[in-house]
This record gives structure tokens, sequence and C-alpha cells, in this order.
């Protein structure tokens, strides 16, 4: 590393409710970091959690100087970042997720990426791992790192070499950005790092993405949590859409064209015998490849049954819980042109 007085100040900011689990491993992940203690400062925000996790980080900012809590009455991740970058001393910004672990030279590897890239943000490889040891826990994070599952993002599937992307997971900001376009966008619970970026890139901002900088980012442990969490990725896609003014990626459109197939052919295979034999074609190539795939990835992780039967359903969860949240999202920002009322809006974790 450069000399210390050449080092630029940082500000990690953790947005976070609920995190019982796992907050003291990220606190004590970030406080084990190369980077110099001196030139870190560490925001979490906690979204009134009722599961301990505010006194664990009261704890710890009593212990160790670096580390500042604040509380976000609104629960909402936006809110939380955006309380954070307020209060930041730092010239450099990095979002972190309590729900992740990082290298000891997260901090480092970024903040020289963004000096050496000359870019605006910058973020490392998300590296999908069970919560638990349970096979249905590693079914999902196979099938959420999986491009059947989730498409072909780069920062989940991973990079040859440093690339230029859309996104990034979490993000090392310079905080000038936040000067220059605003910060993060309030009426978006989910997917507004998405938007942040995509307002970025039409800034004429750069986003890298390191293949060596790997983060291990723990699934949700049940298929509840993972709906619920794709089905809310899915709502808020439109709404980032409307406010970017450009489409979605052709990825996105696929799991709302699964719903809508299901909807419209399934309805009107009542009515047209040419409909139902469609209807019916549609649904066998999809199960088929789900099937294959399914079996496939079982085989190349060397599982079981069981292993392949979870997998199975949980391909089709993640499309239609995403599926059906997009086509809510259009319905909802588009044709109704509602509003946002986080008050009404429970946050999956």
């Amino acid at each position: 590393m450069k000399k210390n007085d050449n080092i630029k100040p940082v500000t990690i900011v953790i947005p976070c409710r609920n995190e019982k689990k796992f907050i003291s491993k990220v606190l004590d992940n970030v406080l084990e970091q190369d980077y110099p203690s001196d030139k870190l400062e560490v925001i979490v925000v906690d979204g009134d959690s009722d599961d301990g996790t505010a006194g664990i980080i009261k704890n710890y900012s009593e212990k160790y100087s670096q580390i500042k809590y604040l509380n976000n009455p609104q629960k909402i991740v936006p809110f939380a970042l955006n309380k954070a970058i307020k209060k930041a001393t730092g010239d450099i910004i990095v979002r972190m997720d309590a729900h992740s672990e990082y290298p000891l030279n997260y901090i480092s590897k970024l903040a020289e990426g963004l000096e050496n890239y000359d870019c605006e943000n910058i973020g490392g490889v998300w590296i999908t791992e069970p919560t638990n040891s349970s096979i249905k826990a590693k079914a999902i994070a196979v099938a959420t790192s999986h491009p059947f599952g989730i498409g072909n993002a780069h920062y989940r599937l991973g990079v040859e070499k440093p690339r230029q992307v859309d996104t990034v997971p979490f993000g090392c900001y310079r905080k000038e950005v936040f000067d220059m376009i605003g910060l993060f966008d309030e009426e978006l619970a989910r997917n507004q790092d998405d938007e942040f970026n995509a307002r970025l890139i039409k800034n004429n901002g750069k986003i890298f993405l390191l293949p060596d900088v790997k983060i291990r980012y723990f699934a949700r442990e049940s298929f509840t949590k993972t709906a619920k969490m794709f089905y809310q990725y899915g709502l808020y896609k439109p709404l980032v859409n409307l406010k970017v003014g450009q489409p979605a990626t052709l990825r996105q459109f696929a799991p709302p064209a699964l719903v809508l197939f299901i909807i419209v052919f399934g309805i009107g295979s009542f009515f047209s015998k040419i409909v139902f034999f469609t209807f019916i074609a549609g649904l066998l190539t999809y199960g088929v490849t789900d099937v294959i795939v399914s079996a496939l990835v079982t085989v190349k992780n060397n599982k079981g049954v069981t292993f392949f039967v979870y997998l199975k359903y949980i391909f089709p969860l993640i499309h239609i819980s995403y599926g059906w949240g997009y086509l809510k999202g259009i319905f909802r920002f588009y044709i109704f042109r509602k509003k946002i009322h986080h008050s009404k809006i429970k946050i999956n974790r």
C-alpha cells in the first residue's frame, strides 16, 4: 500500500435490519481489513431491528471509535444509505452488506481500483454460499447463482479480467459522485443500486468489476424468503426502468414473459384447442429444460436426489416470483401510476 499520508479516507456504509446472525461477523470482518484503521469510518444504519441487532452495533461503537451507529426508522435501505452518506467524512464511500463476508484486502483493492481504472464505482464478484449446511440451503445458493436461475449478470457469474459493467454488488464510489448526480432514490425499497448506477452511466460515469475481489454472499435459507426477495426485485424493476427512461435488459423480460404465458394461454386453453396444445407444449418445454438443467447441476455438484428435487423446484420459484412481481410493477407504476407507501412494505431480509 501507499504511504499512510497518501491514502484516502474511506467511509464504509452498512445498512441493516434484523441481522443478529451476521452483524458481528461483518463488523469483525471490517475491523480486520488491511486498510489503515485511522483512515476508516464505519457507519452502521439499523432499520429499527427487533432482534437485538441494534444493541450489538452500539456495543461495537462504544468499543471502537471508528464505528458509528445510526437509526433508520423508515427501515428501507435507500434511507439508510442516504443518512450515512450525508454523515460520511471519507473521500470514498463503500457500501457493504451485513449478509456477506469480504476478503481482508477488500477496501484496499477497491480504493486502488478506483484510481487504476479511473472510474466512479467499482466492485467485486459475488460468490453465493448457503446460509447453513442443509441440502435445501445449498440448493438455494446454487440456483441463485446459476445462469438458468438469474440470467447473465457478470457479478454473479464471474469474469476473467477487469471489465466495465452496468452494475456491481454494493459498490465503492468516489464521494463526489453523490454531489454530481444526487443520492439513492428513496422510492426504491429494492433495486436502488441499479437505478443509481444507471443514472451514473447516463452522466458519463464508469463502473468496473474486479474478478479477483470475491464477496461471499449468503443466500436466503428458505423457499419463502427466496420467493419474497425475488418478488420484490421484480416489483421494483419497472419503476427503475421508468425513472431511468430506458427499457430493461432482455434477461429481465424472461420471467414476466413466462408468467404472462401461463396466465394468458392457461385461460385461453379453455376456449381453444390450439391454445391448449400450445400451452401444454410451452409448459413441457420449460419443465423439461428445468429437469435437464437441474440434473446437470446436480451431477456437476456431486449431489443426490433430494438436492435435484429442491433445485427443480427453486428455479421456477425464482422465475415465477420475479415475473409476477414484475407484472404487478408494470400495472402499479406504468398503468395506475401509484406512489410508494413504505409503511405498507415489508422488506424480506
